[in-house]
């Protein structure tokens, strides 16, 4: 089974609740994780929280994006 992201919601800060489609859902926090050229506009908060799931993870517009694989681990 391939690990995808099925819903997802601002929990503060820069944390997000994540439900995954193998049925857990828990909270990551990615403040420490912001970092890179594609990253940098999601340091303003305002830009954080505008996120959507596209195919199987949480994007922003600006194309940045977190592997499901990589979220689960946090």
């Amino acid at each position: 089974m391939f690990l995808e992201v099925s819903a997802a919601k601002y929990a503060g800060d820069y944390r997000l609740e994540l439900t995954f489609n193998n049925g857990v859902t828990k909270t990551v926090d990615l403040q420490n994780e912001l970092d890179g050229e594609v990253f940098e506009p999601l340091r303003a908060i305002d830009y954080f929280k505008n996120f959507h799931i596209i195919y199987n993870t949480v994007e922003w517009d600006n194309g940045a994006d977190f592997a499901p694989e990589f979220l689960y681990a946090l």
